[in-house]
């Protein structure tokens, strides 16, 4: 370790002292980075490529001149290490760091700003240092619930990625609670994951691993194995676990802009049988992909002629239906709106898109909007029992909501008489007293 004292210089003594106590970072140990800790981390683990890091840093040329801090700005920085969206040397600078390792970085200009430099602020080919404080890091949030989180071990090789419909061979390694209950070498089909009892947390990650990567997965309970648990492997309900995998090799799906339209209507409706049985099987987040593959390959798709274009009208009309009844299981009840309000922008009075509609919408508390929806379907079938039944159950909700309504209210308003007569009597309770005081105080003045 050296002392902020050791810095406070420029020039060939600060090169000087990164050359005595300094340690090459680089992988190819080419001296482009040399590292000096000023202060240890508090533990020994330290980021994997792809992790959330937030860092305060500060950015000197030699001369000592600064360039660059956070701190000035009170402001620290985030980012995703190893990823590229940063200099090459904070990139690997940090991957060697701890949390709350303090370091200076001496990075010459390759790792650095390269031959341009930076207008203003940095002269071409130029060799800078940086003072690196880590904060804290997380892993990769692969979903906005942050269900699913990824910690990459060893980086893959290229830029593609298996898709949805894409042959995967993978080597898994499922923990739960410290206890190691899956270890696997096998192949399957990404969208399908279920078919072979990978967890849905595994074949959604699947989209962002490259060949000969290496990374653990954090899933829970939800891209896990769920309410009910995996019973072949000791597991019980609603448990977070942890898999590390390894994507061997994969053979990528057609793109949807890769397959003509009779190839597309033959596959979307083996698709769509996949996805019924999913969703009999209770599995219903795997059908919802299903679904969603053949609305990928149909919403932007015309056909040729009146024929073809029944036929993915027909197809599109039925997958939304599909996945608004997916989304009700889930309990998603925007998505349920949304997925119906497709279906009925191609059939205004389609009897299954209102009533889901109207289901999700009394869900939601929208007691009005149901009404109108189960009304509509009434409208549509007068024999629709259930929609007969909804009409009387949202005209109740709302008589019942509206008696709420004018009973908070008048609670309220009985509140607020409460609190102005008691104002009013205690106003009128200093008055006379003020009167009394003034009275006394005369009394005695007389006195």
């Amino acid at each position: 370790m050296t002392t902020d004292q050791d810095f406070a210089m420029g020039g060939p003594l600060a090169v000087d002292l990164f050359a005595a106590k300094g340690t090459d970072v680089t992988p190819k140990k080419d001296q482009g980075i040399t590292k000096v800790v000023k202060r240890q981390g508090h533990d020994g683990e330290r980021p994997m490529i792809g992790d959330r890091v937030t860092i305060h840093y500060t950015g000197r040329l030699l001369t000592g001149k600064k360039f660059d801090c956070s701190r000035d700005r009170k402001e620290s920085f985030s980012f995703n290490v190893g990823k590229g969206q940063v200099l090459k040397a904070w990139d690997i600078g940090v991957l060697s760091m701890q949390r709350g390792e303090v370091c200076m970085l001496l990075c010459k200009p390759e790792y650095a700003y390269g031959a341009a430099g930076n207008p203003d602020k940095i002269p071409p080919n130029s060799s800078v240092h940086f003072e690196i404080e880590l904060l804290k890091f997380e892993g990769e949030k692969l979903t906005d619930d942050g269900g699913i989180i990824r910690r990459i071990k060893v980086k893959g090789d290229g830029y593609l990625n298996p898709n949805d419909g894409a042959v995967v061979e993978v080597h898994l390694e499922g923990s739960c609670d410290g206890r190691l209950f899956d270890v696997r070498d096998l192949s399957f089909v990404v969208s399908e994951s279920e078919d072979e009892g990978v967890p849905l947390g595994v074949d959604r990650a699947m989209d962002k691993m490259q060949k000969g990567e290496c990374c653990i997965l954090h899933l829970t309970k939800m891209y896990g194995f769920g309410s009910k648990g995996k019973p072949e492997f000791t597991i019980g309900p609603d448990k977070d676990i942890v898999y590390e995998v390894t994507l061997k090799d994969f053979k990528k799906a057609k793109e949807p802009w890769e397959m003509e339209l009779l190839e597309k209507l033959s596959l979307a409706l083996e698709v769509k049988q996949k996805g019924n049985r999913y969703y009999k099987a209770g599995h219903y987040y795997h059908a919802v992909i299903q679904h969603q593959r053949i609305i990928s390959w149909f919403e932007m798709e015309c056909g040729n002629g009146l024929e073809q274009q029944k036929q993915i009208n027909d197809f599109l009309l039925a997958t939304h239906l599909n996945l608004a009844l997916c989304f009700l299981r889930i309990q998603d009840y925007s998505l349920v709106v949304e997925n119906c309000n497709k279906v009925i922008e191609l059939d205004a009075s389609n009897e299954k898109a209102l009533y889901r509609r109207g289901e999700a919408r009394l869900l939601r508390n929208e007691f009005s909007l149901a009404l109108v929806d189960f009304q509509h379907v009434h409208q549509v079938n007068p024999a629709n029992r259930a929609a007969t039944s909804q009409i009387v159950n949202c005209q109740k909700k709302m008589k019942e909501y509206h008696e709420l309504d004018k009973r908070t209210y008048a609670n309220m308003f009985q509140k607020l008489a409460e609190q102005d007569a008691k104002g009013e009597k205690t106003k009128r309770k200093s008055t006379v007293n003020g009167v009394l005081g003034i009275k006394r105080r005369r009394s005695q003045d007389h006195v």
